[in-house]
């Protein structure tokens, strides 16, 4: 595997804090897990780590490698001041102790010394522990800073990255629905139009009640949810995938550790933070976030823990509320269904050896099971390996899938992302401090997300794909009808009066 991005292992090791009352530099609440970040790699890399971040389109971090060399520089040339400062201390404290036997150690005490009296000794003294602290003040700035900036740093890129910003095609799933050159007499119709038909949708009152980019599914769209959770929970568990039922709530922290900042590169509010009265702000009460995806929860769930060798691969999957603020702007690219700001999705997780092989053996898995699941709705998709700028700061490679909705041809020829899988590398492990041990070394494990179904989107492209103009109907995909109690179709005879 490439040496890019293939990051040799550290056995430095820290262990995070009991107390919440004390928050650590940069805003980190001391129970944060203590991020082990390999600067070394990083000094002995600088244009390595820049080129990432100028090829992810994250131009403001390029000059962060150069900056932490010169940290490093000045940190050291600090801890060669501190060093002859502590080798004077102890002159002046040997000259203090037995200054009869010092006077006689001429080769041993520093001329400056041999002539002070005990008075001027202490005084000296003082003046060293006073140099002492502020040298020692300034290398612990230096080291936090440069702790700062690499924690910032996004993963490095896979050499199976394409640089750019085109994907790389990798395979297509099922028949096109339109396969001719020249388009069918088949009336294609937006799931919004569908769902307010059959009266299976309704934005207003989401809107009305929580704002836009919320909705209600009603009837036959609320169990077709269920039916395509309940779907890809059975095809991940008997994969060998151990169910979880994580928290919707996360500290903000855990989430920034996954690589869910606040806000993104461009200012805009990525995560929902919930508000924190003076009191506890003040007390360094840590701050709470909503989770965007259960990769965040179930990554945290193994922060601070070393994880037994012969557990690995570990692999988990999770269904949860998932809740995203940068929904995007309204307009018919984000009407409907396909942004919005809270949804429910099924979601992968693994911790892996720190391999390559054995992780994209895991990455490859996830890719088959959301290959498998897309596949038997029926629905048209394409596999893609996404290019270097739409990789997240934890990734490292990712392969997205895209399914065909008809009211999408006229923007990006109806493609549109249904599920992704990314490795992450050690780049979670490092910052969560999850461990395991190899020949009794302790090394950073590996992690793997993939959606096996975000319900939402995938609930849109059925409900667009199997409609029926004649009869005003959708066909139901037949692996979801045991779910649906039988039902073959959803039609204007169900409709909500």
């Amino acid at each position: 595997m490439p040496n890019s991005w293939a990051l040799h292992q550290t056995t430095r090791l820290g262990h995070a804090s009991v107390s919440e009352t004390t928050p650590l530099p940069g805003g980190r609440p001391s129970i944060a897990p203590r991020a082990t970040i390999d600067t070394k790699h990083i000094r002995q890399n600088p244009d390595l780590y820049k080129q990432t971040c100028l090829e992810r389109n994250y131009p403001a971090m390029a000059p962060y490698p150069a900056r932490i060399v010169e940290l490093f520089a000045e940190w050291k040339a600090h801890q060669t001041a501190t060093r002859r400062l502590r080798e004077r201390a102890n002159l002046v404290r040997s000259q203090l102790a037995n200054p009869a036997t010092s006077r006689d150690a001429q080769d041993g005490i520093d001329a400056g010394l041999r002539g002070l009296t005990r008075e001027q000794l202490l005084d000296e003294a003082r003046d060293i522990k006073a140099k002492l602290s502020g040298v020692e003040d300034m290398e612990a700035a230096l080291t936090e800073e440069m702790k700062t900036l690499a924690l910032a740093l996004p993963n490095l890129t896979s050499e199976a990255t394409p640089r750019g910003e085109e994907p790389r095609l990798l395979s297509y799933i099922n028949d096109h629905p339109e396969p001719g050159p020249q388009p069918s007499d088949r009336v294609w119709r937006s799931h919004v139009h569908i769902g307010a038909e059959l009266g299976i949708l309704d934005f207003v009152a989401g809107g009305t009640t929580s704002g836009w980019g919320w909705y209600y599914l009603l009837d036959e769209a609320a169990q077709l949810e269920q039916a395509l959770i309940s779907y890809a929970l059975a095809a991940t568990t008997r994969a060998g995938w151990g169910q979880v039922s994580p928290p919707s709530v996360v500290y903000s922290h855990i989430a920034a550790a996954c690589g869910f900042q606040p806000r993104d590169a461009n200012g805009e509010t990525q995560i929902y933070t919930i508000g924190q009265s003076e009191e506890d702000a003040a007390r360094g009460k840590p701050e709470l976030s909503l989770a965007a995806t259960a990769e965040i929860p179930l990554a945290g769930m193994k922060a601070n823990a070393v994880l037994d060798l012969e557990a690995l691969p570990l692999k988990r999957v999770a269904v949860s509320r998932c809740y995203r603020a940068e929904a995007g702007g309204r307009g018919v690219e984000t009407k409907g269904l396909y942004r919005v700001h809270e949804f429910t999705k099924v979601e992968m997780f693994a911790w892996t050896l720190p391999d390559a092989e054995a992780t994209e053996e895991i990455f490859d898995e996830m890719i088959d099971l959301q290959t498998e699941l897309l596949g038997s709705l029926g629905l048209h998709c394409r596999v893609l390996e996404m290019p270097s700028t739409d990789l997240g700061a934890s990734a490292a490679r990712k392969c997205d899938i895209e399914a065909f909705f008809p009211s999408r041809q006229e923007r990006n020829d109806g493609w549109g992302e249904v599920t992704s899988a990314s490795i992450c590398t050690d780049y979670q492990s490092r910052r969560l401090a999850t461990r395991t041990k190899i020949d009794g070394k302790s090394v950073f494990p590996w992690t793997v997300n993939g959606t096996a179904l975000a319900v939402p989107r995938v609930l849109a492209a059925i409900l667009e794909n199997g409609w029926d103009e004649h009869s005003m109907t959708v066909t139901i995909p037949e692996v979801l009808r045991p779910w649906m109690d039988g039902k073959e179709k959803i039609g204007l005879k169900h409709r909500l009066r």
